[in-house]
């Protein structure tokens, strides 16, 4: 292991292995590291049963009722990939995605005093929905807005205009601004009402593209759960060169006049320019600035109200943060029912602040309770060539996951991430050209 690389990665958490990959492809040599015996790192997949029952230090063992063990692939951290977002534009520019079968998620729904809605899917459900009103002027307005055409913007001006004076020019009601915010725009707090509206015109476009590919839901998941994903971007760095290590204890990071210049690891030093890692790896380097409550439910059931959708979103508004329901099931060959409720802890009862999804999920069946800290980097990189990944947010989308290997990327590089330059550089991820 006492050679020199141009970058060293610790963690197979999905957004250091996307990294991995993408850096790699632009021909820099890589040495790939993690403590644990399993890709994923803290976002991995748990079967069986079993091994769920360990990971939450629960007594005994999984009652029948749940099924058998290994039928079920828990994700610790679901999120849905926007068919027209990010993610999918990563995996379809490398061609990651030749060997992963995705299925677009049944429905997207808002949950408002004690009612379910749906997030309308076509323009008949628009219409029909006591949510829309005067929505379809505003979404024709949308459809149409482009920043780079000042024709198209009707008077108002996204780099000034807030978007609480949009919706007003539009006359939109409460109810349908909550369901725009939280719902469409995936905002999850209402802070963004008195930002400058162009940011929150382009997320509801996102949500209406990726909508239009597949008209259930703007969601994909993939079929087995999630743990393949991190594991792509590892086989297309490998093609390119990569080397990886599972279950490779860390014991220094070594830093010289300030800069990063290798890892130790059982007594032998890698040397490198660069760094890439998860908050785990570098404690001192990072700030606690919240927390995340995650329940894993396991289901018998469908969530009522949902028309029996076998996979679903649903969206709880809140004052503060939003409370996010993500269901599953054997229609991706996870198992049975899985229901993950997760929001930002504002409290310290973080279980009492998400009391009104249960509500959603009677009757309850088994749960297994996580709370995270929410990690940022105090150390941006620009000194030490140390760059720091965020921890998982409360969202179930990977567009704020994007947002930060956009910018660790940026970082490291000088560079601006550019999706059609990966266009270039795609690869059949079994090794011919």
């Amino acid at each position: 292991m006492n050679e020199e690389y141009d970058m060293i990665v610790l963690s197979t958490d999905l957004t250091e292995c996307i990294l991995s990959g993408i850096m790699s492809v632009n021909g820099k040599k890589i040495l790939h590291m993690d403590r644990n015996p399993y890709y994923g790192g803290e976002s991995g997949s748990i079967t069986p049963l079993e091994d769920l029952y360990k990971r939450f230090k629960l007594p005994g063992t999984p009652p029948a009722s749940m099924g058998r063990g290994r039928d079920c692939n828990v994700d610790l951290i679901p999120k849905f990939l926007m068919a027209n977002g990010q993610l999918v534009k990563m995996l379809l520019y490398t061609e990651v995605t030749c060997y992963l079968d995705f299925k677009v998620i049944e429905g997207s729904f808002v949950y408002k005093g004690g009612k379910i809605y749906k997030a309308p899917s076509t323009e008949a459900e628009a219409l029909a929905s006591s949510l829309m009103g005067l929505f379809r002027k505003f979404l024709v307005y949308v459809a149409n807005f482009d920043e780079k055409d000042t024709r198209t913007f009707e008077g108002i001006d996204p780099k000034k205009t807030t978007m609480h004076d949009v919706y007003k020019k539009f006359d939109l009601g409460q109810d349908v601004i909550d369901f725009t915010g939280h719902a469409l725009a995936l905002y999850r707090t209402d802070d963004y009402l008195d930002q400058p509206c162009c940011e929150t015109i382009n997320r509801i476009k996102l949500y209406s593209e990726s909508l239009a590919r597949y008209g259930k839901s703007p969601y994909l998941y993939r079929l087995y759960g999630l743990e393949e994903l991190p594991q792509g971007f590892v086989r297309l760095s490998a093609i390119y060169g990569g080397t990886y290590m599972l279950n490779k204890p860390i014991e220094e990071i070594i830093v010289q006049n300030g800069k990063v210049i290798g890892v130790k690891s059982e007594g032998e030093i890698a040397h490198c320019k660069q760094l890439i890692c998860t908050p785990s790896y570098v404690k001192e380097r990072v700030e606690k600035v919240g927390q995340v409550i995650r329940v894993i439910r396991i289901l018998s059931h469908p969530i009522k109200n949902t028309n029996d959708a076998n996979s679903c979103q649903i969206i709880i508004p809140q004052n503060q943060s939003d409370i996010y329901v993500c269901k599953i099931s054997s229609a991706h060959n996870v198992g049975k029912y899985i229901a993950i409720v997760s929001t930002t802890v504002e409290t310290k009862e973080p279980e009492k602040e998400i009391r009104s999804a249960p509500e959603l999920l009677e009757p309850i069946g088994h749960k297994f309770v996580s709370i995270s800290d929410l990690l940022v980097p105090t150390d941006l990189g620009t000194e030490s060539q140390i760059f720091i990944s965020h921890t998982y947010d409360a969202t179930t989308h990977f567009e704020t996951t994007c947002d930060d290997i956009k910018d660790i990327y940026e970082k490291m590089t000088g560079s601006e991430f550019d999706f059609e330059e990966m266009k270039g550089k795609k690869i059949d991820i079994y090794g011919e050209d």
